[in-house]
């Protein structure tokens, strides 16, 4: 079976990926009930960020090592004559919690959320970013060692009605195409309009991320795809290169994506498995280390303080979501830890009723 988007991207279900997408599933599902405590969590998606920022900026030529980003990020150390190369690693992680904040709001994807993740991407991890606007001029892609052109991409006058026509078709799939088909194909076709004149890569990669994270394949935000495309670079480059053609218009529009997807999902596949070690790893040498509190919590209450570690409050929804409960049972659940002092009710109104940890709990944050 061939799809194809009305923008022009198009591929096929094949066995292997077929295939490969059920693994995924089943990994996704595995990761997302490991029942990790709130500072496991927080260190490996801490541990995810710092990867994901300097892989992805490692792919762009950045200079600094995983250690060095590490200091970068928390402030501890400046090197002298690195200055782009640190504030490109404080622009990245700096988008990838803003694309992280956004997905959790449950937000469409707009064409302004784009603009402004590659505000932060070139901010240098500024706190405030404005939407950057696309470029007004050519823009060509050329070979390092050899000067020769790698790829032209579309005329700057065709940008923004390729760019509306990329999100709309974002939207419009969710409901037929899978989540991991979308990132692909958004991460691709995105690098194939190449909209601005620098940081098309990095953007790429954190739109697919938004899709991703804002799809249910967010994973916690403890996994990071950039390590597998840093890996072997010529494999991403190869991967991402479709089509006959150098130029846009001569047939990289209408390319058959499936080798990328295919290239794309495996990434994905070698991502979340790593996450499912890393995270019984980090939970086995944390079940040698407890505290007093949390030994008294049962496994339901541990698996939701997870939820604490995102935000300071919650719904019974939230909850409903995290357990795959009934109302009645959350309802029943949330009455069953107030009274224990786990929880204290945050707002007592019936259409946005809160909770939040007791001081005890809230300690452990």
């Amino acid at each position: 079976m061939t799809l194809s988007g009305k923008f022009g991207p198009r591929y096929k279900i094949t066995n292997r990926l077929a295939s490969a997408l059920l693994k995924l599933e089943g990994l996704k599902e595995l990761v997302d009930h490991l029942p990790l405590t709130p500072s496991v969590l927080a260190s490996l998606r801490e541990t995810a960020r710092l990867f994901s920022t300097h892989y992805s900026t490692q792919i762009e030529g950045n200079r600094l090592s995983e250690k060095e980003v590490a200091k970068v990020i928390a402030g501890s150390q400046h090197f002298p004559g690195r200055v782009r190369d640190e504030k490109e690693v404080k622009g990245y992680y700096r988008a990838l919690a803003v694309i992280e904040e956004t997905a959790r709001e449950g937000r469409p994807l707009a064409e302004e959320q784009i603009r402004l993740v590659h505000g932060h991407v070139m901010g240098g991890g500024k706190k405030t970013a404005s939407p950057t606007p696309y470029r007004d001029g050519q823009n060509v892609i050329k070979d390092g060692a050899t000067g020769r052109i790698v790829y032209m991409p579309p005329e700057a006058r065709d940008v923004p009605g390729l760019m509306a026509g990329l999100v709309d078709w974002i939207g419009a799939a969710r409901a037929e195409i899978p989540c991991p088909i979308r990132a692909a194909i958004g991460h691709c076709q995105f690098a194939t309009i190449h909209p601005y004149y620098d940081g098309n890569g990095r953007t790429a990669r954190l739109l697919a991320n938004f899709i991703l994270h804002s799809g249910g394949y967010g994973l916690k935000g403890i996994y990071s795809l950039e390590e597998y495309y840093a890996r072997d670079l010529q494999a991403y480059y190869d991967a991402i290169a479709v089509g006959p053609s150098h130029n846009y218009y001569e047939g990289r529009a209408e390319a058959d994506t499936t080798g990328w997807i295919q290239y794309f999902v495996d990434g994905m596949v070698d991502a979340f498995a790593k996450v499912e070690e890393k995270a019984k790893e980090a939970e086995g040498r944390w079940e040698s280390d407890k505290s007093p509190v949390l030994r008294m919590l049962d496994p339901r209450q541990r698996k939701a303080l997870s939820l604490f570690a995102l935000q300071k409050t919650i719904t019974s929804q939230d909850l409903a979501a995290l357990f795959s409960f009934a109302p009645r049972t959350v309802r029943l659940l949330l009455q069953k830890w107030t009274e224990q002092g786990f929880l204290v009710m945050a707002d007592p109104s019936k259409k946005a009723r809160k909770y939040k940890l007791a001081r005890e709990y809230e300690r452990l944050f």
